[in-house]
This record gives structure tokens, C-alpha cells and sequence, in this order.
């Protein structure tokens, strides 16, 4: 009798250790890929560990039968997660090496659950077998694949670049660029038709001098992707979700990442970045957001989307000063640059300075990643230039001036002065020959229906009482004889 009772309790202590206890979880991963680098540690990150990737107590633990086990704390629910050999960019992928979907679990009361890796991203294409493989280098890393979306009450995944010295150089603030479609800046495995290699072009860059940028790649949400990234409502293809989504940047996740990260926190730091619908939910959301937003870069905007893009600079008015970086190919569309060069003509008109907006037309340009990856690093650091001013009132916002003419304050209340041009030669001093300068300008100021509200001749500086306008924005045409007309886009408060 005691025999038997010893052999059973010797035989119950051997499978003791892998006997889930009530509520816990064992997983066991019965195969790796055969490339997996040998002596190769594997994690599991979830939604237990902050999807950190190389948590130690998260390690797997390699058995004599080659199989990796280990054993999750009793819990509830349902979780989500992956295995990783340690970092996001060396995280397993599906059958063909590219993205695949979290895993899930829901607690029971207690359970082993067996499950084989088919790919690690980063070594799937190098490795012969094919698939779109990794190629997100060590400076990214996959922030939360379930970052809440209050104002559209929706969860996101969020991708982050970190500088080549974040680690080394703790005394450094970055700028931060938001960028849309996150899941193509960085990893061809998880990119639709390819990547940006913007994590490569900014590595590079650092390595000839560029103190660097933080990036914050917003993965589109699929069958959401249109819809939140235009304000307005198309009657084919959705829509309407676009102030909802810049919300969420601005109110939610820019306050994340700014107390978490060493950022350059002020407008001056804060950029937005975009390509295709992309680019119209930049565009949009650089003017909308002045004071957020010093930087904006449009690749091959979708302007055709709606007309009303278009109009927005005059309806928010030039506020703040904003690098715009306007950038499309001539093999996109036949209405791509002519829109382009409206934008533009419009951007200026509502006041923002010329030197701030940069038009590129490449005749080779298509409308596809590669295109946009090739363009990247121009486009960066012609973005990054000096340092913007913030000030907001200044006397002579390039946005106000009538070729030398200065018109403030603008925004108005009140009155406003207009100080005629003290300067007349401009290049074509020829011009003004024999010109009698008395009696030479008139203005106008029209409203957002084309209706003229204000005229008058002048002959030198003047005010004109705003009072009786009503607030909005409104053209201000000074009409020089010699010159023809200029306009400038005046807010009334």
C-alpha cells in the first residue's frame, strides 16, 4: 500500500508543474520556424504586460521536447497577444511572413492551449520563403495594438520611431511627426502595396548630422479609413468622421505622447503627415488646427473628395504661420496638379506666406508608396527648415500684405489701417515712369458670396471701420493702376 501510494504521488509531482490551477492558462508552442536563430529566447506580449515585447517574467520557457511552455497568472476575460523573439520588429507573422492578426484567449477554468509560430517578419523573406518579411528597424516599436479612441469609440493600433540617440542623449527634445495609414511607414510585412522606410530615411539622416524626429505612425482602420479621414460626407464613399478623428490626435493621443516621451511639446515641434485621403486629413487638419500643427506634409491629396477643401483657408484665415509641403505626380490623375496648384492659389490667398508653401510636381510621380518613400526625405527637410514663429497679431503677417501694402490688425476688430506701399520700384522701376502716384490705388472688400461691401479710392494711408461687417472672412482687393489687383483674405472677429 505505501508503494502504491509513493509511485502515485511521484508520478502526480512529475505533471505538477504544468497543471494549470483553476483560472490559469498554460501555452504551449509545439513548433518555431525552422530559421529561427538558434539559442533564439521567445516572448509573449499582450494585453497582460503592456505588449511589452521582451518582458523577462514573459519569456518562454524551452523544454526538453523542443516545445516552449510557460503559464499565465489566473485571470478573466479575454486577452490579446503575440509572440515576439523580443522586440516588435522581430515579432512572428502569418504563413507568408507578413502581418497577422493578434491572438486571443478567453479564461476558463484552467486550460493548456497548444499553438505553433509560423513566421518571425523579420526573417521569413531572407530566409527563402517568401512573403512580404519585416524590415522595421530596431528604432521602432509597436506601441499599443489597442489605443482607445474616445471620440470615435474605437481602439487603434500605434506605431512609434524613437531617434537613433533617444537612448543616449537624455537631455534631447524631439519634434513629433503624426503620420496616417501607420501600417506603411515602417514594415513592408504589414504594408499594403509597400512601404515608406521612413524609420531607414530618418536613421540615415541622423547618421549625416539631422538631430531626428519622433514618429507616430496612426494605423488607418481598415473599413473606418475613409470615413475618418474626411470631415465631409461623400454620397458614394462615406466619410464625416475627420473632425472626430483630429480630435483624437490632438486631444488624446498628442497629450500621451507628450508626457511619455521627450517631445518638443510647443506647435514649433508638432507635425502631420499624410498621402491620399491621407493628405486631404492633413491638409484639413493643419489649417483647422493652427495652433497644434507648425508643419503639414500632403502627398497626392485627395482633393477630388470634396470641393469644400478647398475653401477652408479662407473660412478658418491665416492665424499662425504653417509649412506646407504640397507634393503629387503627373501620372496620378489629370486633375491631381491642376487641384494641387488651387490649393496652393487658395492656401495663399487666405493669407499664409508663399515662402511657407512649397508645390512639388514630379512628372514620374504615381500614386502609390513608392513614389511617396522616394519623396520622403526631400519633402522632411524641406519641412524641418528654421525654427516658425508663433506670434499670432504681428503687424506684417506676410498673409496681410498687398504686395508692400501692410494691413493690421488682421484678425480685425474695430478698425483696420492700411499702410500703401513705400516702395514702388519691385524690379520694374520702368513702370512707373511718368506715373502720377496721387489717385493711384482703390479697394475693396468683398464677402464669401462675391458681394462688394466695402470701396473706396485712396491717395494715402487710411483705416477703414470693420464695425458693421459681420465676423468671417472676407477678400480684401487693393487695386493698384499699375500693378492690377492683389488680394488678401481679412477676418473680421
Amino acid at each position: 500500500m505505501f508503494i502504491r501510494c509513493f509511485l502515485f504521488w511521484a508520478a502526480f509531482s512529475v505533471t505538477l508543474p504544468w497543471t494549470p490551477l483553476r483560472g490559469q492558462v498554460t501555452i504551449i508552442v509545439d513548433s518555431v520556424p525552422s530559421y529561427t536563430p538558434a539559442g533564439a529566447q521567445v516572448f509573449i506580449a499582450g494585453t497582460f504586460n503592456q505588449w511589452n515585447p521582451g518582458s523577462s517574467a514573459h519569456q518562454l520557457s524551452l523544454m526538453p521536447d523542443s516545445t516552449r511552455r510557460i503559464t499565465l497568472p489566473a485571470g478573466s476575460g479575454t486577452v490579446s497577444f503575440k509572440f515576439t523573439r523580443g522586440t516588435w520588429a522581430s515579432v512572428e507573422g502569418n504563413a507568408s511572413g507578413a502581418f497577422r492578426p493578434n491572438r486571443t484567449y478567453t479564461y476558463g477554468n484552467g486550460d493548456t492551449i497548444r499553438l505553433k509560430i509560423l513566421s518571425w517578419e523579420d526573417l521569413h523573406s531572407s530566409s527563402g520563403g517568401g512573403g512580404g518579411g519585416g524590415t522595421a528597424n530596431a528604432q521602432v516599436s509597436l506601441l499599443t495594438d489597442t489605443f482607445w479612441m474616445p471620440t470615435l469609440n474605437r481602439y487603434r493600433r500605434i506605431w512609434l520611431y524613437l531617434p537613433v540617440d533617444y537612448a543616449t542623449s537624455p537631455t534631447q527634445r524631439y519634434p513629433v511627426i503624426y503620420m496616417h495609414d501607420g501600417q506603411n511607414l515602417f514594415n513592408a510585412a504589414t504594408s499594403f502595396a509597400g512601404e515608406w522606410e521612413v524609420d531607414e530615411c530618418l536613421t540615415r539622416l541622423h547618421g549625416l548630422g539631422d538631430q531626428g524626429a519622433i514618429v507616430v505612425g496612426i494605423e488607418n482602420g481598415g473599413s473606418q479609413r475613409i470615413n475618418e479621414y474626411s470631415p465631409w460626407v461623400h454620397p458614394q464613399y462615406g466619410g464625416g468622421q475627420g473632425d472626430a478623428y483630429l480630435q483624437f490626435i490632438v486631444q488624446t493621443l498628442k497629450p500621451y505622447i507628450d508626457a511619455r516621451y521627450r517631445t518638443d511639446s510647443t506647435r514649433n515641434g508638432t507635425w502631420i503627415w499624410g498621402s491620399s485621403m491621407g493628405g486631404l486629413i492633413s491638409q484639413y487638419g493643419a489649417v483647422k488646427y493652427q495652433e497644434v500643427f507648425s508643419r503639414v506634409g500632403v502627398f497626392s491629396p485627395s482633393l477630388w473628395f470634396d470641393s469644400r477643401i478647398m475653401q477652408q483657408p479662407l473660412q478658418e484665415g491665416y492665424r499662425m504661420p504653417v509649412r506646407f509641403y504640397l507634393m503629387a505626380g503627373a501620372l496620378e490623375s489629370s486633375s491631381m496638379l491642376p487641384q494641387l496648384n488651387q490649393l496652393k492659389d487658395q492656401l495663399l490667398l487666405a493669407g499664409f506666406p508663399a515662402s511657407q508653401v512649397q508645390t512639388v510636381a514630379r512628372s514620374d510621380g504615381q500614386h502609390a508608396e513608392w513614389f511617396w518613400r522616394r519623396e520622403f526625405q526631400e519633402a522632411y527637410q524641406w519641412l524641418k527648415g528654421s525654427l516658425i514663429a508663433s506670434e499670432v497679431g504681428q503687424a506684417s503677417p506676410l498673409g496681410s500684405k498687398c504686395r508692400e501694402a501692410l494691413i493690421f490688425p488682421n484678425p480685425a476688430k474695430g478698425k483696420i489701417r492700411v499702410k500703401l506701399p513705400v516702395n514702388f520700384d519691385l524690379g520694374q522701376p520702368d513702370l512707373y515712369q511718368g506715373v502720377d502716384l496721387q489717385d493711384n490705388y482703390t479697394f475693396s472688400i468683398s464677402d464669401s458670396r462675391g458681394l462688394v461691401v466695402k470701396a473706396a479710392r485712396l491717395y494715402e494711408d487710411f483705416e477703414v471701420d470693420v464695425t458693421d461687417l459681420s465676423p468671417g472672412v472676407y477678400r480684401f482687393t487693393l487695386y493698384d493702376k499699375v500693378l492690377k489687383s492683389t488680394n488678401v483674405a481679412l477676418i473680421v472677429q
